[in-house]
């Protein structure tokens, strides 16, 4: 089932701004893709106006070729997982999963066989197979999300959405359940749609990531697009890690304090001759102790162990106020105060105009 929003506008009474600006979305049937962003970006409101829980001021939602813009939830047939799993405290997981058949109108419900036929199936499939009888309480945090899971899916729904699914789960949790829904995506084909702030996730997960901010989509793309090519200064802050630096551009030439770089600006420098911005080059990309000719002289400020890693802060001499994370090779002795060459393979840099619309 192919999904379309266009053109979305929804304000809240009493907010300073619109909570979604002009937004358009279209996801593509069997696809899973992420929306992306920070508290208050208008993720969870564009999946409620998805799922006919919130009513847009404007614009219009498509499910395949039927405006489904005055259906109720129950005529758009989603299935809605929330972040706090919203189970029947008092019902088992066989009663939880069958609960969306069992309450039917009675033209439209299956048999009792049938209805416990299927959810057995989903018990299944979601891998609680021994735990039909047991209630919520008698469950692990993963395991209260796969039942709500296997209840939204027993309604057989026509788009699958999920508000923040692994939001209230431990580390550990989310990163083996994350691999567990994309294989049982891959297996049932829904057209999926799951909110969430945490970008390892998004990546790790989704066909294509939707990234939202301040009511707007910055950007949407394969996770490899957003990540290697951000269209905006904020989608570049926002995924995976970077220092920004304040920079000028004099003649097509980059300039960080009074020095000229020579680096790859494969992004938002295109076409910009003149004027500030701001530059920001992920730790990965500044290299430590390779001289040559397009090389700068750093100091190293500190030193530290970031998980397998080790991290570098470094100084610029010709620009005072500018630090930079790099990436330390493992096996040099980097002292701070030490002055070492340093290289860039590559960077971005956005005009102050374009940081300043954001």
């Amino acid at each position: 089932m192919r999904i379309r929003a266009e053109n979305i506008v929804k304000t809240f009474p009493g907010a300073g701004r619109a909570a979604l600006r002009d937004v358009s979305l279209s996801v593509a049937s069997g696809e899973l893709v992420a929306l992306l962003g920070p508290s208050g970006g208008g993720k969870t409101t564009l999946l409620r106006v998805i799922a006919g829980l919130d009513a847009p001021d404007s614009g219009a939602v498509f499910f395949g070729d039927l405006d489904a813009s005055r259906a109720s939830v129950q005529e758009r047939r989603v299935g809605f997982v929330f972040q706090s799993y919203a189970l029947f405290r008092h019902m088992t997981v066989e009663e939880n999963v069958s609960f969306g058949l069992d309450v039917r109108a009675r033209a439209d419900r299956p048999s009792k066989a049938e209805i416990r036929r299927r959810a057995h199936e989903l018990i299944e499939l979601v891998q609680l197979k021994g735990f039909e009888k047991r209630r919520p309480a008698q469950l692990s945090g993963g395991q209260r999300q796969r039942v709500a899971l296997a209840r939204a899916l027993a309604v057989e729904p026509r788009v699958l959405l999920l508000d923040e699914p692994f939001g209230a789960l431990d580390a550990k949790v989310r990163r083996e359940l994350r691999g567990w829904l994309r294989e049982l995506h891959d297996r049932t084909g829904h057209t999926t749609i799951f909110v969430t702030h945490d970008q390892d996730e998004a990546m790790e997960l989704a066909d294509r990531v939707a990234v939202l901010n301040g009511g707007r989509i910055e950007q949407i793309g394969a996770p490899d697009e957003i990540y290697d090519h951000p269209a905006t200064a904020f989608v570049h802050e926002f995924i995976g890690e970077s220092s920004a630096l304040d920079a000028q551009m004099r003649e097509g030439r980059l300039f960080l304090g009074d020095r000229a770089l020579d680096v790859t600006q494969p992004h938002a420098a295109a076409g910009t001759l003149w004027g500030a911005g701001r530059l920001f080059v992920r730790p990965q990309d500044v290299v430590i102790g390779e001289d040559g000719p397009d090389a700068v002289e750093a100091e190293i400020v500190s030193v530290r162990r970031a998980g397998a890693a080790r991290r570098a802060e470094i100084a610029l001499p010709f620009a005072p106020r500018a630090r930079l994370e790099a990436e330390a090779p493992v096996l040099a002795s980097l002292r701070p105060g030490e002055r070492v060459p340093v290289r860039f393979r590559r960077a971005a840099f956005y005009p102050v105009e374009a940081v300043a619309a954001e």
